[in-house]
C-alpha cells in the first residue's frame, strides 16, 4: 500500500498530461473548424466579388471656403444685431454683385484673345493621409492626386493633411512617389503634420516644399525595423519537426518556425542597414540642408524640437492654413472614397483580423519597417 501511495501522484500527472493532450486537440480541432469557415466565406465572397467586377469609388469635393464663411456668419449673427448685419448683408451684395460684373467682363476679354488661363482663381487642393502599416490608403491618394493634376491650373497649390507613423518600406516608398506626382507637375505642395509623420511618414513629409508641424507633432525616427517571434523552441518541446525549403542560400533569412543562425541574422541585418543608407539617401535628396549624421538615428522629436533640427520649415496647425487661406482662395478638400463590393462586406470581421496577424507576424519579419 505505501508503493502505491507513493506512485499515486505519477500515476494521476499522467493521467493530467493525456487530458492536457486531449483538450489541446479538441482546441486545435476548434481552430481548424473556424479557419476553415474563414477561409469558405473568403471564397464565396471573392467569387460573387469577381462577378461583380472591379469596386468603383467615389470622388467627395467639400468647399472649406464656403463652410468657413458660414461658420464666421453663424458666430457673428450672435455677435451683432438686425439693423447692423442687415446694413452690411446690403453692403456685401452689392460688393459681391461688382465682383462678378468685373469678373464676366474679364472672361469675355480673356476668351476674345484667346487666353481664358490668366482668369483662373487660385485653388487650394486639401488632402488627407492618414497611414496604415501597410499604406493601403496610397489607393486613394492616388486617384486623389490624378483628380487634382486633371484640374489645376498655375497659382493653385495643394495641402497634405499627413498622419502616419510609417509602416512597410515598399508601401510609403510609392506613397512617396504618388507626391513626387504633384511636384513634378509644377505645383507647390505643403505637408501639414498636427499628430505624427515619423519614420515612413516623414518618408512622405519629406517631399514638400514646405512642412508645417503643429507643438507636439511626432516627428523624424529616420531609422529602419523588423521584428518577428520565433516558435522553434515551443515546437521542439512539443517534438514537431518545422520544414522549409528554398532555393537561393538567401531566399529567406530569418523565420518564425525554423531554428535562426547567427549568418542569417547577420545577412538580415545587412538588409537593414542597406535599407537605411536607402532611406536617409531619398531625405538627402529632398532636403540636403540636413544633418543626416544628427537626426537618422531613429529618434523622434517633438514639433518645436524638429523645427530646431530642421527637420520641419514652420510651426503651425493645418487649420491655421486652412483659414489662411480661405481669405483668398478657394479650399477644396478632395477625398476618394472607395465603395465596398459584396465580397468586402461578407468578408469584413475576417479579413480584418486575417490582415493584422498577417502583418504583425509576418510582414514585420520579413520585409523592413521604416
Amino acid at each position: 500500500m505505501g508503493n502505491f501511495g507513493y506512485n499515486t501522484p505519477i500515476l494521476k500527472g499522467e493521467d493530467n498530461t493525456l487530458e492536457f493532450l486531449l483538450d489541446y486537440g479538441l482546441f486545435l480541432a476548434k481552430i481548424a473548424t473556424v479557419v476553415i469557415a474563414i477561409i469558405a466565406i473568403l471564397v464565396i465572397a471573392k467569387a460573387v466579388g469577381s462577378k461583380q467586377g472591379a469596386a468603383k469609388g467615389e470622388l467627395e469635393v467639400t468647399d472649406l471656403s464656403e463652410r468657413y464663411k458660414n461658420t464666421v456668419s453663424q458666430l457673428e449673427h450672435h455677435l451683432h444685431d438686425d439693423t447692423f448685419l442687415k446694413a452690411r448683408a446690403k453692403t456685401e451684395k452689392k460688393a459681391e454683385k461688382d465682383k462678378q460684373k468685373a469678373r464676366e467682363k474679364e472672361v469675355k476679354q480673356a476668351a476674345k484673345s484667346g487666353d481664358l488661363k490668366a482668369t483662373h482663381e487660385p485653388h487650394l487642393f486639401v488632402l488627407d493621409f492618414n497611414g496604415s502599416i501597410d499604406a493601403k490608403e496610397v489607393a486613394s491618394l492616388r486617384e486623389e492626386v490624378t483628380a487634382v493634376l486633371a484640374v489645376a491650373k498655375e497659382g493653385d497649390e495643394v495641402l497634405l493633411r499627413l498622419e502616419s507613423g510609417g509602416g512597410m518600406v515598399h508601401a510609403y516608398g510609392l506613397a512617396s512617389s504618388q507626391l513626387d506626382r504633384i511636384k513634378a507637375a509644377g505645383l507647390p505642395l505643403t505637408i501639414s503634420v498636427d499628430k505624427v509623420a515619423a519614420s515612413g511618414g516623414y518618408m512622405m513629409a519629406c517631399i514638400a516644399d514646405k512642412i508645417v508641424s503643429a507643438p507636439f507633432a511626432i516627428v523624424g525616427s529616420i531609422g529602419v525595423i523588423a521584428q518577428l517571434p520565433n516558435f522553434n523552441k515551443v515546437l521542439k518541446k512539443f517534438d514537431i519537426e518545422y520544414e522549409q525549403l528554398t532555393a537561393g542560400e538567401y531566399k529567406r533569412t530569418l523565420t518564425m518556425f525554423g531554428e535562426n543562425t547567427d549568418k542569417a541574422r547577420e545577412k538580415f541585418k545587412q538588409e537593414l542597414e542597406e535599407t537605411h543608407v536607402l532611406f536617409k539617401d531619398f531625405i538627402r535628396d529632398h532636403r540636403p540642408e540636413l544633418d543626416l549624421e544628427k537626426v537618422a538615428t531613429g529618434e523622434h522629436w517633438f514639433g518645436t524640437q524638429a523645427h530646431e533640427l530642421g527637420l520641419v520649415d514652420e510651426i503651425k496647425t493645418s487649420d491655421d492654413l486652412v483659414i489662411e487661406a480661405c481669405k483668398n482662395k478657394t479650399v477644396l478638400a478632395i477625398h476618394y472614397t472607395q465603395k465596398k463590393k459584396l465580397a468586402d462586406k461578407l468578408a469584413g470581421v475576417a479579413g480584418k483580423a486575417a490582415d493584422n496577424v498577417l502583418l504583425k507576424l509576418i510582414e514585420r519579419g520579413q520585409k523592413p519597417i521604416v
